[in-house]
C-alpha cells in the first residue's frame, strides 16, 4: 500500500499559498484492508475513509466510467491495480492532479506544475466534459486564482461551452448549485465567477433569472452605450473590498442590477421586463438561498430608491424607513445596506453623492439608537404608550439633526 497526498495541498503548497485540508489517495489497497488499519468508512459511493488519528481523507485509487447523466452517472473502479496515474487522470484541472509522497516526491503525469507556473486552468482530459458540476468548479478556481492572474484556457474553455450546450447542467442539483456559489462569492474576485459562467453560456441554463437581468443590461448599450454586465459586475468585484460577508456581496450584485436600471427610462414596450425583484424572488426560492441571505437581498434592493433619495426625507420618513426595515432588532441591516451603497458609489462615477448617502445613513441610524427605552418606562409610559414614545422621541432627535443640518 502507497499513500501520496493530492489536489488543492499539493497545489496550495506550490503556491506558496496555506494548505486547509489535506486529502491522500491511497495505491494498492483494498476497502477491508483499510478497516482493518482503524481507518472509518464515509460515504456510500466512492471508497474513501477516514484516518483514525488526523481524520483526514484517505481514498482509494480508482477509476470513474460515465454510465449515466449528471455529476453522478459514473462506474466507479477502486480495485488494487488502479494505478496512481489513472486516478489522477480522473481529476478536473492538471494543477489539481498532482501528486507527492512521502519523502516529497512530485509525480506530475500531466504537466500540472507547468501550468501553476504559467497561471493556466487546463483540463486534465476530455473525460472533463463527463461531470457537469466541473463547469461550476472551474469558474469557481477562476475567481479563487483570479489573483495570482491564472486564466482558463481556450481549448478548457470551448469544452465548457460546449458541456453547457449539451443539456448535463440541467442535472445538477440546486443544492450543489447554491453550494459552488456560495463558495465562489466568497472569493476574492466573485465577479470573475458570473462572468465565466456568462461567457461560456452555463448562467442562461443555471440562473436562468440572473441571465434575464442581464440581457436587461445589455439592452442599456443601446440606450446609454455602456457595458452594464461589466458595471453590475465591477460592483460586486468592489464591495468584494469592503466586506466579506456572504449576504452582502450577494445583496450587492442584485442592488447593483437595480440601479443601473434605475438609470435608464426605457420605452414603453420594455417596462414588463424590468421585474428585478420578482427574478430575485425566483431565484433565492429555487436554489433554495438561505433566509438571511435572500433578506438582505430583498430589503436593500426594495429600498434603493430610499437610499437614492436618503437626503431628502423627513424625520417621520427616516424613522418610518427604519421600522420597515426592522432595524432595531436587526441593527446590522442598516451597516449592510450602507456598504452595499458604498460599492456602488466606488463603482459609478458620482462616488462623493453617493458616498454621503452611505454616511448619512449610519449617521441618523446611529442618532436614532441615542434613545434610552429605560427613560421612558421610568417616565411611567406603559404598553404601546412606550412604543408611541419612543418613536417619538426619535423623531424628534433626527429633526434636530436635520435642522442644524440646513442652518449649516
Amino acid at each position: 500500500m502507497k499513500v501520496f497526498l493530492v489536489g488543492g495541498a499539493v497545489r496550495d503548497a506550490l503556491l506558496h499559498l496555506p494548505v486547509k485540508d489535506k486529502d491522500w489517495v491511497v495505491i494498492g489497497s483494498t476497502p477491508a484492508a483499510m478497516l482493518a488499519k482503524g481507518f472509518q468508512q464515509v460515504g456510500k459511493d466512492f471508497p474513501v475513509f477516514l484516518h483514525p488519528d488526523s481524520h483526514e481523507e484517505y481514498a482509494l485509487a480508482r477509476t470513474e466510467q460515465k454510465s449515466g447523466n449528471g455529476y453522478t452517472g459514473f462506474t466507479i473502479c477502486s480495485t488494487p491495480n488502479v494505478t496512481l496515474e489513472q486516478d489522477l487522470q480522473r481529476r478536473d484541472l492538471t494543477i489539481n492532479a498532482i501528486a507527492q509522497d512521502e519523502h516529497g516526491r512530485l509525480f506530475d503525469p500531466y504537466n500540472g506544475q507547468y501550468d501553476l507556473s504559467n497561471r493556466n486552468l487546463r483540463h486534465v482530459s476530455k473525460a472533463f466534459s463527463d461531470d457537469p458540476l466541473r463547469v461550476l468548479r472551474i469558474a469557481r478556481f477562476a475567481a479563487s486564482f483570479a489573483h495570482l492572474n491564472f486564466r482558463i484556457v481556450q481549448s478548457t474553455q470551448e469544452l465548457m461551452s460546449t458541456m453547457s450546450k449539451s443539456g448535463e447542467l440541467a442535472y445538477l442539483t440546486v443544492e450543489r448549485i447554491w453550494k459552488e456559489t456560495e463558495k465562489a462569492l466568497l472569493t476574492r474576485n466573485p465577479q470573475v465567477y458570473f462572468q465565466v459562467l456568462h461567457d461560456c453560456g452555463a448562467l442562461a441554463v443555471l440562473f436562468p433569472e440572473l441571465n434575464s437581468l442581464f440581457s436587461i443590461l445589455d439592452s442599456l448599450r443601446y440606450y446609454c452605450g455602456i457595458d452594464a454586465i461589466i458595471h453590475s459586475l465591477m460592483t460586486l468585484s468592489t464591495v468584494a473590498t469592503l466586506s466579506n460577508e456572504l449576504d452582502v456581496r450577494f445583496a450587492t450584485l442584485f442592488y447593483g442590477i437595480k440601479m443601473l436600471t434605475s438609470w435608464i427610462r426605457f420605452p414603453s414596450h420594455c417596462n414588463d421586463q424590468l421585474s428585478e425583484i420578482d427574478l430575485m424572488k425566483k431565484f433565492c426560492q429555487r436554489l433554495h438561498v438561505p433566509h438571511q441571505i435572500r433578506d438582505l437581498a430583498l430589503i436593500s434592493t426594495e429600498c434603493h430608491d430610499t437610499i437614492k433619495n436618503i437626503e431628502s426625507l423627513s424625520a417621520n420618513s427616516l424613522i418610518a424607513f427604519f421600522d420597515r426595515i426592522d432595524a432595531w432588532r436587526k441593527p446590522q441591516r442598516v451597516r449592510k445596506i450602507a456598504l452595499i451603497s458604498e460599492a456602488n458609489a466606488r463603482t459609478n462615477s458620482n462616488c462623493n453623492i453617493v458616498f454621503s448617502q452611505a454616511n448619512y445613513l449610519r449617521t441618523v441610524f446611529t442618532l436614532a439608537c441615542t434613545i434610552p427605552i429605560k427613560e421612558i418606562i421610568s417616565a411611567g409610559f406603559k404598553g404601546e404608550k412606550i412604543k408611541e414614545e419612543l418613536t417619538r422621541r426619535r423623531i424628534m432627535v433626527v429633526d434636530n439633526f436635520l435642522a442644524s443640518k440646513n442652518i449649516a
